[in-house]
């Protein structure tokens, strides 16, 4: 198992990307201090107190943007640590051109595995299944990366390997699939790179890597990875719109604001929400139409606009009540009931409606796949605990850790279980909560 730890804050981004420990990174610290005329005492302790939340001093803040070359009027201007230059990638920066995309890619394929950590292993039934998608014509595709011709077979084998991928992601998590998804990003950014294709051929690969840098991109959210996430969903979003896919480009835009939103910054979800209806194409389905709908009564939600939200909510559902199997887009068929119950569930509980919130979530958790049972049973827990069922409460918690423990590898439903656990302070002397939060802290990392 490597040692590496889990870049989480975004100072550790800065030290992996750059190649410098902890140790030597104090070391710079306090020479670049010394040249500046500001004395420092930083060690290896205190770095590694500012990666666990610690706010460096004015000064240390001072010699750290020097060091790394960001104006002081920037770190003034924004908190810390949002001032870090670690949101810079390349696919905000490059034209939106087919060469603009491509550089995108590149740069994640490249960088994209900074945050690296020890992801369990498929094994038996799971890895037999991945294996048998991935056997056709291995000698095909390594000529393909040595310049010859990209076929439809090729591609077509790609595309069922990521759908496999994407199936079990359901059933595992994306913990434990992320190194497998950023090969196949590898292999499509290579074939684009080295391989000779027609133009249907171009688009179709193009259309690829925005489904397989989406879906990586997705993993590494899942696994608590959530800059590396964003970065791949901009490559996504760059792919989509090369291969002509405005539909796919909206999805991912609601995709997006997922992640800020869960960051706290709840108006700029509303805007990329906002912008990704306003700019999609006309001929979406209903399906389509129903997802984006509710991720912008989720992102209402959140900002506080209950009214609207629900307004938002209730045409989600109609357009839901409208939809067919025949018109689904491939990469929306995980979207069924049991998301709109889980949604419909969140934002009937931020308004006050637990009733009706607890049996959404109930509905959505008895049908859902089993990662999302294991997210989405602390906010079953949530709404029972809201409606003084506590010992209902800690059925569903207890459910969500027993797929944790068997199964399951998710970074979010840990953290969400912990959340839930957070508001169990007002029963702490009870024999079945502290019962709980024993097994809580015994889980293992995902």
């Amino acid at each position: 198992m490597p040692s590496e730890p889990l870049a989480v804050h975004p100072l550790s981004f800065v030290l992996h990307t750059r190649g410098w420990g902890k140790a030597e990174f104090a070391r710079l610290m306090q020479e670049h201090g010394k040249s500046l005329g500001i004395p420092l005492a930083t060690n290896r302790t205190t770095v590694w107190k500012w990666e666990q939340g610690q706010e460096p001093d004015a000064d240390a803040q001072r010699v750290l943007a020097n060091l790394l070359h960001v104006p002081y009027e920037q770190v003034r201007a924004e908190v810390w640590p949002r001032w870090l230059p670690v949101w810079e990638v390349t696919g905000l920066t490059a034209p939106w051109t087919e060469a603009g995309t491509f550089e995108a890619l590149n740069e994640l394929v490249g960088s994209g595995r900074t945050d690296r950590r020890a992801f369990l292993t498929i094994t038996g039934a799971a890895l037999t299944g991945l294996a048998a998608s991935w056997a056709d014509a291995p000698a095909a595709f390594a000529s393909a990366l040595n310049g010859d011709r990209v076929t439809d077979t090729m591609v077509s084998t790609i595309e069922q390997r990521v759908s496999t991928l994407r199936a079990l992601d359901d059933q595992l998590g994306g913990a434990r699939l992320l190194e497998q998804a950023r090969g196949d990003l590898a292999l499509v950014t290579g074939l684009l790179s080295t391989g000779r294709y027609s133009d249907r051929i171009r688009v179709r690969l193009y259309a690829l890597a925005a489904r397989v840098s989406h879906l990586t991109g997705w993993m590494a959210y899942d696994a608590g990875l959530r800059s590396v996430g964003q970065r791949y969903y901009v490559g996504a979003l760059r792919s989509a719109r090369t291969a002509g896919d405005d539909a796919f480009g909206a999805f991912i835009l609601a995709e997006m604001g997922v992640h800020v939103s869960e960051a706290g910054r709840t108006v700029e979800r509303v805007a990329l929400i906002s912008t990704a209806i306003d700019n999609a194409p006309h001929s979406l389905s209903p399906r389509t139409q129903s997802f984006l709908h509710l991720h912008k009564a989720e992102a209402l939600s959140r900002d506080g606009d209950h009214r609207r939200a629900g307004t938002t909510l209730n045409q989600a559902a109609s357009m839901w009540e409208r939809h067919t199997t025949e018109e689904n887009p491939d990469w929306l068929d995980w979207f069924n009931e049991a998301q709109l119950k889980s949604t419909e569930g969140k934002v009937l509980l931020r308004s006050g409606h637990v009733q009706r919130a607890t049996g959404s979530l109930e509905l959505s958790v008895a049908s859902a796949a089993p990662r999302d049972r294991a997210v989405r049973s602390s906010r079953l827990a949530e709404a029972r605990l809201a409606g003084g069922d506590l010992d209902g409460a800690l059925d569903a918690a207890h459910y969500g850790a027993a797929l944790l423990e068997d199964s399951v590898g998710s970074v979010r439903a840990l953290d969400r279980l912990k959340e839930f656990s957070g508001r169990l302070e007002a029963h702490k002397s009870i024999p079945s909560v502290r019962e709980f939060r024993e097994r809580l802290r015994a889980l293992p990392p995902p």
